[in-house]
């Protein structure tokens, strides 16, 4: 478990400090990686391909991890993330990734889920829900 979490947060780190520091090495050959809202990337030169370009156009400021849990080959990690992109544009969300572990210990298979942290309770004023007129987040 202490090497799983350990990977896990090289990666988390990589993204913070916009750097790769392994990606080829914590991604097993046949790797998936799978965004929230749908981009879905296969082998680590992909995921590297991705990793780079995204770092060039935006900015992670914040990714805090809350807590881990495992089964198995599978781990699954609650986080807090929050970024900036080129135009200014800041987004922020709650956010769990599912991890399935090859044989040799790296990431085989990883998806992401988003959830808004904008959160309020639609009963609030009585039993007809008042949603808010905002658009939806991406994911």
């Amino acid at each position: 478990m202490e090497k799983r979490e350990e990977t896990i947060r090289l990666w988390f780190d990589m993204w913070l400090k916009k750097c790769d520091l392994g990606i080829l090495d914590i991604f097993s050959e046949n790797a998936v990686y799978t965004e929230s809202w749908g981009p879905e990337y296969h082998g680590p030169l992909k995921i590297k391909l991705w990793f780079d370009e995204w770092n060039r156009r935006g900015t992670v400021l914040q990714w805090d991890i809350k807590q881990y849990f495992h089964k198995g080959n599978q781990t699954v990690v609650e986080w807090y993330f929050k970024n900036t992109v080129d135009d200014g544009k800041v987004e922020a969300f709650d956010g769990i990734s599912l991890i399935k572990w090859a044989q040799d210990g790296r990431i085989q298979s990883l998806k992401e889920f988003g959830c808004n942290t904008d959160n309020y309770d639609p009963y609030q004023n009585g039993n007809v829900p008042q949603f808010k007129d905002t658009p939806s987040m991406w994911f």
